[in-house]
C-alpha cells in the first residue's frame, strides 16, 4: 500500500519541489483548495480531500478535513491491533505524514485597517487539529509544519525513513507552533474584551536571533520579538552598521528608547547598564547631543545613545570624537552614515517611530512565576503640579522640573536627578537610601548644582536630602509628597527660599 501524505499549507514556500520528492518516494498526496490547484498546475498527481471523506467542503471551506477519514487515519497506532481493524472496518486508509501550515492569523492582525471579520475568518481550525493530531502520534505520522525542515526530511526519505529523535523533534515544533498560535488568538481577544489581567496568562515571541551569550559570558541567552506588538521596538530596528548587538547592548538600547521617547524636543539620551547617564534637550540635536555628553563625559564612554531626530553631519562628527556601541536614530543623513561608520564596532540602528504611546505589560521572572504590570506610562502636566512651599517655581524651574521628573522615572531607585537647563547635571541611582542617591547626584553636580532643581522618584521620609540640596544650592525640587513627615521636608525648604511641587504620582524602578 502506497504511503499517504495530507498537504494543506498557507505558505507555499518550497511546497512543489518538496512534493514531488514525495511522490518520487512513493506517497500518495492528498490536499485541498489552493494547495490541490497550485499542485495540478505543476503536474503532481494529487487527490481532492473529499475523495477521501466522500464529504464536500461546507460553510465556506470552514469545515473541509474535520471528518474521521482524515483523523481516524492520523490518529490509529499502527502496532495496536484494536486501532488498526477499526481502520479496516470503516474503511480508512491511514495517513502517513501531514504537511500543514497554518492561517496566516499574526499577518491579519497586525495589518493596519483590518476588520474583525478578517482577524476571525484568519483563525484556522482544521490546520491545528490535523497538526496536532499527527504530532501526538508522532512514532506514526512524520508532520511537518515549517517550510525549512523540508529538505532534512525529503533527504532523509531518499536514505531510508526519519528516525524516532527526528520525528519527535518535528512534534515538538509542530505544538510550539500550535502553541505560538493559539496564544496571539487569546491575546487578541483579552485585548478586545479588556481583560487586563486574566486568570491565565499566556505570552509568545518570536526568535530574532540567538546571542553570543547573556549578562555574562558563562549565561546563554536569545533575543525574541513581540510580533504582535505595534510600537517603537528594537526587534523592528534596521541595523545600518556594526557587529551583532549583544544581551546587555539590547538591555541599554531599550532603556535609551524608554527614555528618549518621553521628550518632544530635539533630545539625546546616554545610558549606561540601564540608567541615563546624561540627558540633554536643545532646539537643534547637535547641541542635545552637546549637553548630554557635557552631563557626564566620563561615564559616556561606551555608552548607548539615542536621539529623537535624525542625526546630521555636525552631531556625527562630535559623537565620532569618543567610543560609543550604539546610536540609535530616525534615520542617518548620508553626511552623518560616512563619518560615524569609520569605526568598524559602532553599531548603527534606525527606529522608526521614536514617540509612542502604545500601551504594553512588564515581564519580570522570579523563581517559579512571573510578575506582570503595566508599563509606567504615567505622566505629570504643569497644571498637574501642587505647590507646596512659600515660594513658586519660576517659569524656566519649571520647565527643568518637568524635564528632571521625566529622566528620574528612569533611574533605578532609589533615583535622585539634579537638572538645569534641560540638561542632567547629576544622577544618583540605585542607592540603598535616598540621601546616598542625592549625595552621588549633588557630588557628580558640583558647582553646577547652585540654581539647579532636583527630582526624586519618591516622597521623602526624613528632611536630610532636602537639606543636603539646600547646602548645593538647589532652588527648586519635585517629588511625589505623600510622607507622613513631608512638612519637614517643607519647612527645610521655606527656611531656604526653595521652591518644591508634588506630583501625587512615584516612579519606583526595581
Amino acid at each position: 500500500m502506497k504511503k499517504r501524505a495530507l498537504i494543506s499549507v498557507s505558505n507555499k514556500e518550497n511546497l512543489v519541489s518538496f512534493a514531488k520528492k514525495l511522490v518520487e518516494q512513493g506517497f500518495e498526496i492528498i490536499s485541498t483548495g489552493g494547495t490541490l490547484q497550485l499542485l495540478v498546475d505543476e503536474g503532481i498527481e494529487a487527490k481532492s480531500v473529499e475523495t477521501i471523506t466522500g464529504f464536500p467542503e461546507i460553510l465556506d471551506g470552514r469545515v473541509k478535513t474535520l471528518h474521521p477519514n482524515v483523523h481516524g487515519g492520523l490518529l490509529a497506532k499502527r502496532e495496536n491491533e484494536a486501532h488498526m481493524a477499526a481502520l479496516n472496518e470503516n474503511n480508512i486508509t491511514p495517513i502517513d505524514m501531514v504537511v500543514v501550515n497554518l492561517y496566516p492569523f499574526k499577518e491579519t492582525v497586525t495589518k493596519q485597517d483590518v476588520t474583525e471579520d478578517e482577524i476571525i475568518e484568519n483563525i484556522d481550525i482544521g490546520g491545528p487539529t490535523m497538526l496536532r493530531a499527527a504530532a501526538k502520534n508522532f512514532k506514526d505520522v512524520i508532520v511537518v509544519v515549517d517550510p525549512s525542515d523540508y529538505d532534512q526530511v525529503a533527504t532523509s526519505l531518499q536514505e531510508g525513513e526519519l528516525d524516532q529523535i527526528t520525528r519527535k523533534k518535528l512534534a515538538a515544533k509542530v505544538f510550539r507552533h500550535t502553541a505560538h498560535y493559539d496564544a496571539m488568538i487569546a491575546r487578541y481577544f483579552n485585548e478586545t474584551t479588556k481583560e487586563t489581567f486574566p486568570e491565565s496568562y499566556t505570552v509568545t515571541y518570536e526568535k530574532v536571533q540567538d546571542l553570543r551569550y547573556g549578562e555574562n559570558p558563562h549565561q546563554q541567552a536569545a533575543f525574541y520579538e513581540d510580533v504582535q506588538h505595534n510600537g517603537v521596538s528594537l526587534a523592528k530596528a534596521k541595523q545600518l552598521h556594526g557587529k551583532e548587538l549583544s544581551f546587555n547592548n539590547i538591555q541599554d538600547a531599550n532603556a535609551a528608547l524608554e527614555i528618549v521617547a518621553e521628550y518632544n524636543e530635539a533630545a539625546v539620551v546616554a545610558v549606561k547598564h540601564m540608567n541615563p547617564c546624561g540627558i540633554g534637550l536643545a532646539a537643534e540635536l547637535h547641541n542635545a547631543f552637546t549637553r548630554a555628553y557635557e552631563a557626564d563625559p566620563i561615564s559616556i564612554f561606551g555608552g548607548i545613545i539615542a536621539c529623537n531626530r535624525k542625526v546630521d553631519q555636525e552631531t556625527a562628527e562630535q559623537m565620532h570624537e569618543i567610543f560609543l556601541e550604539i546610536v540609535m536614530a530616525p534615520g542617518f543623513t548620508d553626511e552623518a552614515l560616512a563619518i560615524l561608520t569609520k569605526k568598524q564596532n559602532i553599531r548603527l540602528l534606525e527606529i522608526a517611530e521614536i514617540q509612542t504611546d502604545e500601551k504594553a505589560y512588564k515581564l519580570t521572572t522570579v523563581k517559579g512565576g512571573l510578575l506582570v504590570q503595566t508599563s509606567d506610562d504615567g505622566k505629570v502636566k504643569e497644571s498637574d503640579l501642587e505647590v507646596v512651599t512659600e515660594r513658586k517655581p519660576t517659569t524656566e524651574e519649571l520647565e527643568d522640573l518637568l524635564f528632571s521628573w521625566k529622566a528620574v522615572k528612569h533611574v533605578k531607585s532609589n533615583a535622585i536627578v539634579l537638572g538645569k537647563n534641560k540638561q542632567t547635571i547629576g544622577i544618583g541611582a540605585g542607592q540603598m537610601n535616598r540621601i546616598g542617591a542625592a549625595t552621588i547626584a549633588i557630588e557628580q553636580a558640583g558647582e553646577k548644582a547652585r540654581g539647579a532643581v532636583l527630582a526624586s522618584d519618591a516622597f521623602f521620609p526624613m528632611p536630610d536630602t532636602v537639606e543636603a540640596a539646600a547646602k548645593a544650592g538647589v532652588t527648586a525640587i519635585i517629588q511625589p509628597g505623600g510622607s507622613k513627615r513631608d512638612q519637614d521636608s517643607i519647612d527645610v525648604c521655606n527656611r531656604n527660599g526653595i521652591a518644591m511641587v508634588c506630583t501625587n504620582m512615584r516612579h519606583f524602578k526595581h
